[in-house]
């Protein structure tokens, strides 16, 4: 009897949910039929291009097409034994490295800076003109505001070199983009200055989250607005900062391509020549695609290395992370 009873009570929770579920499908299929082509975009410039990653195993040639990736022969590690052999990839390794670090270490905490004393401006008018100003350069493209970079720092009638030879600070015009030593600080001075009111966003958006009774509690208790930055706004956007650093170090090896490849030349080339770069080379430019395959699926890798354990790091240190 009681076998008989449990097995209708399930018999009525199955239909219960069969008329829920038919229910829903009615009631959304406007909204499914919206979603179903963001999948099958999804799918098929996600998804698809995933079976490519067999080229980094095989000996693919690009004049089998497609059907090459899954009918190559196999060549196991041979690619990436060829990438680590190449005498360009450690230089390259320490461009990328160096240059995204040190990036970081700079930008992050500048960046922080400005949201903070951009936050206490009062004036809504000013406040409005310095947020236009800053984040205006995020909307150039990089080939617009490289070149404007280039052009500023030409040798020869660049704004740059004209007032340091007025002020006789140097005797000769200076070879900014001549000279590698300068590579890595122009590509995090432009880069910073290009998306610092654009990254800053973040930063405003999570102290406008800021319980503000907590500022007007230490306001009572006589807290300047220093105090109050440093021991309330700080503290609070705390996660949201540590976030953006896990995200920073897991894009340790991706480089902008597209600053990258504007400010380099032959004479830098010792000093801009990073993973983005080359793989463009390797792959579109060279037709060695099961190589551009190997270096990216190694980025891609590390980059999860680099993820885990940044968040790993984080919930230690702050007990706050991503996931």
């Amino acid at each position: 009897m009681k076998i008989v009873t449990i097995s209708a009570g399930l018999d009525g929770v199955k239909k219960r949910k069969a008329h829920v579920l038919g229910h829903d499908l009615r009631t959304q299929l406007e909204l499914k039929i919206m979603l179903w082509p963001s999948v099958l975009l999804i799918a098929i410039f996600q998804f698809s291009p995933l079976f490519g990653l067999l080229m980094a195993f095989k000996r693919y040639d690009p004049f089998t097409g497609v059907k090459g990736i899954f009918t190559s022969s196999w060549s196991g590690f041979e690619n990436f034994a060829i990438i680590f052999d190449n005498f360009q990839f450690w230089p390259m390794l320490e461009n990328t490295v160096g240059i995204n670090v040190i990036g970081s270490l700079v930008g992050l905490p500048v960046t922080l800076l400005f949201a903070l004393l951009l936050n206490e401006i009062t004036s809504t008018k000013f406040k409005s003109l310095i947020q236009t100003v800053t984040y205006l350069p995020h909307f150039l493209s990089w080939v617009i505001y490289g070149g404007l970079f280039i052009s500023i720092l030409y040798p020869q009638g660049g704004i740059v070199n004209y007032l340091l030879m007025e002020f006789h600070l140097v005797n000769k015009p200076i070879q900014f983009l001549g000279d590698p030593s300068y590579f890595w600080g122009l590509a995090i001075g432009t880069g910073l200055l290009k998306d610092l009111g654009w990254g800053a966003i973040l930063y405003l958006a999570a102290i406008a989250g800021v319980d503000q009774s907590l500022y007007e509690a230490a306001a009572i208790d006589g807290a300047g607005r220093f105090k109050r930055m440093l021991h309330i706004t700080i503290p609070s956007i705390m996660p949201t900062v540590m976030i953006l650093i896990i995200f920073a170090v897991s894009g340790m090896l991706n480089n902008n391509f597209t600053q990258i490849y504007v400010l380099q030349n032959s004479l830098n080339i010792s000093a801009s020549q990073v993973i983005d770069t080359y793989l463009y080379q390797t792959g579109l430019l060279n037709f060695q695609f099961a190589m551009a395959t190997a270096i990216g699926l190694m980025k891609s890798v590390l980059a999860l290395v680099l993820l885990f354990g940044a968040n790993v790091a984080s919930k230690k240190l702050t007990q706050s992370g991503l996931f």
